[in-house]
């Protein structure tokens, strides 16, 4: 009987360790490598080939997302060690900073374009996902696959964990059962893959909307972008149409 009775324990704390095992986090800060290819985004005019010679392969900065109490912020950190990029390519990643409060259901966002500051408050876009039967570890958590669609007709191939409990991810990309760890969208030739998950020390207070005395929503935006870039001109060819497509989806993003 005594035997009996151990086994049905020793049974019991077996089925319910793996549960104990399992933790979920809600607060923390990752970092994320986010990588572009620059050659590929600039097309193949006479220009672009000339100002190939003079740039790296790949454009390569490191952003921190940081989140507690159902709210992120996700903002530039460093660039890669020894980076020679130049101010013009540089300047867009450092201003940018992304805020959300998932709870509300509102975003915060500041966006560095044409050399100004620009911020957007509005609601958080609603991306429909869908889920593939394909897991990869990142940063030693198991994530599975999901693709969606932004700005109407650009994919989003995304990796997410449901043990990191906050529904964000890189920019206003959004809305899983769980964070982003790793993200790739080929038609910005851009990858955002996590390096490391740290529980400790987060700075909650930090996690707050920008401030900004006139913020956009995001259809303003839009039409102002539209505006500033009406007058352009020698837009015909298709290196041209490629390139500003790629400016509106980055702006967007």
């Amino acid at each position: 009987m005594k035997n009996k009775f151990l086994f049905t324990v020793c049974l019991c704390f077996c089925s319910v360790a793996p549960l104990l095992a399992q933790q979920f986090i809600d607060k923390a800060v990752v970092e994320y490598e986010v990588k572009t290819n620059l050659k590929k985004t600039m097309g193949t005019s006479s220009f672009a080939e000339m100002l190939k010679d003079k740039l790296p392969q790949f454009k390569t900065a490191y952003y921190n997302l940081s989140f507690a109490d159902n709210k992120s912020i996700f903002k530039f950190d460093h660039w890669e060690p020894n980076s020679t990029m130049p101010e013009f390519l540089r300047r867009n990643d450092e201003d940018n900073i992304w805020y959300f409060d998932y709870s509300r259901g509102t975003s915060s966002i500041q966006k560095g374009i044409f050399g100004s500051k620009f911020n957007v408050e509005d609601s958080i876009k609603h991306i429909n996902w869908k889920f593939e039967n394909e897991n990869r570890m990142i940063a030693g958590f198991n994530c599975r696959k999901a693709v969606g669609i932004i700005m109407d007709s650009v994919y989003v191939f995304a990796f997410y964990t449901d043990e990191i409990t906050i529904p964000g991810g890189p920019c206003t990309v959004n809305g899983l059962p769980g964070l982003i760890l790793g993200m790739t969208i080929p038609r910005l030739y851009t990858s955002y893959i996590a390096t490391r998950v740290m529980v400790n020390d987060v700075d909650v207070a930090a996690i707050k909307p920008i401030p900004a005395k006139k913020p956009m929503t995001f259809a303003e935006l839009k039409k102002t972008f539209l505006e500033r870039t009406n007058d352009w001109g020698g837009g015909d060819d298709e290196d041209s149409k490629k390139w500003m497509e790629q400016l509106l989806w980055s702006t967007f993003l």
